[in-house]
C-alpha cells in the first residue's frame, strides 16, 4: 500500500521520517514554506518542490539530477533505508509528486507512504501539531535512478504512432478538451493525441483522501484505455500526474509510478 491513515502515522511519529510537501498554484497566493513554519505534524521536515526541483529550465517541477538529489536528501538527514511518509496542505495532492521523486531516484516504493488525506484530516481529527523546526544531522544518501519511470517528448510523439503505453491526463476535462484557456501563460489548450482523461479530483474525497480502491478502478474503467499496455500519467506540469501514478498503485501493486515530466506545460508550448 502506498497510503497510510492518521492513525497509523499518530502511532509511529518516532519510527518514520515525516516530509511536509506542501506547494500550491500560484493563483493562490499561498507560500508552502511559510504555512508550515506556523504549523506541522511534530518532526516534519519540509520539501520544497520548487527548490528541489531541475532549476535550469522554464519548465516546472522537472526531476533533477542524480548528484542533486543525493545532496538534497542528505541535507534533509534521510537515510536509504529509512521509513519515509509524505503528507502536505495542498488541494493539488503535491506529496504524491514527491513520493514519486522518492522511487525514481531509488528509494524502496515499500518504505515510501503518503498521509490519506493530508494535514488537512489530521487537523480537523484535532491531532498534536507544532511549529518546532526539527534538528537535523545530515546523512550520506545514494541514489539509483529509474530511468524507465520517466517520459520525455520524444517518447511521447513516438508512442502516438508506435502504441507501447497508454497516456492518461489528471487535467480537467475542460482542459483537456481545450474548451478553457490553459493557467499557465504560452500554452496552447487541448491534449496530447490519442491520449485519456482522468481527472485526479475524481479520485479525492471531500476530506482530501482517496476513494475507494472500487472506484479507483471504476474511475479508471471509464476512460477505456488499455490497461494491459504501460500506463504513463500526464497533467499541468507533473504534479496531479503523480496522484494519478499512486492512485492505480493502489488497485496494482506491481505498477511502478511512471510520469512525463514535462506534462502539458511542455507539450503545449506554443
Amino acid at each position: 500500500m502506498s497510503l497510510v491513515d492518521t492513525n497509523w502515522l499518530e502511532n509511529n511519529l518516532k519510527n518514520v521520517k515525516i516530509i511536509d510537501c506542501s506547494w500550491h498554484m500560484p493563483q493562490t497566493n499561498r507560500n508552502g514554506f511559510e504555512e508550515f513554519k506556523k504549523q506541522h505534524i511534530p518532526n516534519s521536515i519540509f520539501f520544497d518542490l520548487d527548490k528541489n526541483s531541475k532549476l535550469n529550465t522554464d519548465l516546472p517541477h522537472m526531476l533533477t539530477d542524480k548528484i542533486s538529489w543525493e545532496k538534497i536528501v542528505s541535507e534533509m538527514g534521510i537515510n536509504n533505508e529509512d521509513k519515509i511518509v509524505i503528507y502536505d496542505n495542498s488541494d493539488v495532492i503535491s506529496s504524491c509528486r514527491c513520493w514519486y521523486n522518492f522511487i525514481y531516484f531509488g528509494h524502496n516504493p515499500k518504505l515510501v507512504r503518503v498521509l490519506d488525506g493530508g494535514l488537512k484530516k489530521w487537523n480537523k481529527e484535532n491531532r498534536i501539531t507544532n511549529d518546532n523546526l526539527s534538528k537535523i544531522l545530515k546523512s550520506n544518501y545514494k541514489a539509483d535512478e529509474k530511468k524507465e519511470l520517466v517520459k520525455n517528448k520524444l517518447d511521447i510523439d513516438e508512442n502516438i504512432t508506435l502504441k507501447k503505453f497508454t497516456v492518461i491526463d489528471a487535467r480537467s476535462k475542460e482542459r483537456f478538451e481545450g474548451k478553457i484557456a490553459e493557467p499557465r501563460k504560452g500554452l496552447r489548450s487541448g491534449s496530447i493525441k490519442n491520449s485519456f482523461c482522468l481527472p485526479y479530483t475524481e479520485l479525492i474525497n471531500k476530506d482530501g483522501t482517496f476513494v475507494t480502491k472500487d472506484k479507483i478502478l471504476e474511475k479508471f474503467k471509464t476512460t477505456k484505455s488499455d490497461f494491459n499496455n504501460n500506463l504513463v500519467f500526464s497533467c499541468g506540469s507533473g504534479v496531479t500526474a503523480s496522484v494519478l501514478a499512486l492512485a492505480y498503485s493502489l488497485i496494482d501493486n506491481k505498477y511502478m509510478p511512471t510520469i512525463y515530466d514535462g506534462s502539458w506545460s511542455e507539450y503545449g508550448k506554443f
